[in-house]
């Protein structure tokens, strides 16, 4: 994976290198984008193995998982070039690792909204893991409908010699939350960002709809749990 992002990278400033002349202006540029990308890779690792203890020990002590799935990914460094360029900034390293929060990705995927909450309280009481920001658009959903809990974290990563605190944006939803959103992206990369209004209403519609089922099926999940 770091290799195959990296070479991506290498190709990216090859090809443009105008604009992205001074993260390239010799061969150790190449070494410094090799580097932020295992950082930031080493990072996602890092958050990745956190959580699945996290779960099993969660299965151990309650006989529960509350995490279905995780998803990682590094952002394309096509994605971060035009993400700087959108905000003003020069094409550079530093300010990639400085202004783009999101170079590092991770998605956690829950069966209920209270296991969200419940997650986010337990990265949250990770000694070495710093929360420097969080939006919950689960109690402030966005005007098109989506939702999402979202936080913004750095966990040391311990090179050979210095340690470094790589920035990781972590996403926590529902199973059906996640639909919605995949949905949503596959439109607005259709219609490249100018959906139609008629669209636009039924994603809304469908938001409700599947905030609805969340609600649904916590409670029928509930109503078991009393069983036992």
């Amino acid at each position: 994976m770091v290799i195959q992002v990296a070479l991506e990278g290498k190709r990216w400033l090859q090809k443009n290198g105008a604009g992205m002349e001074s993260i390239t202006k010799a061969n150790s540029s190449v070494e410094s984008w090799t580097e932020v990308i295992l950082v930031y890779n080493s990072a996602l690792k890092e958050i990745g193995t956190k959580l699945e203890i996290l779960n099993d020990e969660f299965q151990h002590v309650h006989r529960y998982n509350p995490i279905e799935h995780i998803k990682s990914r590094i952002k394309s460094s096509e994605s971060i070039v035009k993400k700087l360029r959108r905000n003003g900034y020069e094409s550079t390293i530093e300010n990639m690792v400085e202004h783009v929060n999101d170079i590092a990705g991770i998605r956690v995927i829950c069966s209920f909204v209270s296991d969200i909450y419940r997650i986010a309280e337990m990265i949250g009481n990770q000694n070495d893991i710093k929360v420097l920001a969080i939006k919950d658009y689960i109690e402030n959903p966005k005007p098109s409908g989506y939702k999402s809990y979202h936080m913004l974290v750095t966990v040391p990563i311990y090179l050979s010699d210095r340690i470094v605190h790589a920035k990781v944006e972590i996403q926590i939803r529902t199973v059906a939350m996640d639909f919605w959103a995949s949905l949503e992206h596959k439109i607005n990369y259709k219609f490249e960002g100018n959906v139609p209004q008629y669209i636009k209403d039924e994603l809304v519609e469908c938001a409700h709809m599947i905030s609805d089922v969340d609600t649904k099926m916590w409670n029928l999940n509930e109503q078991i749990s009393d069983m036992n």
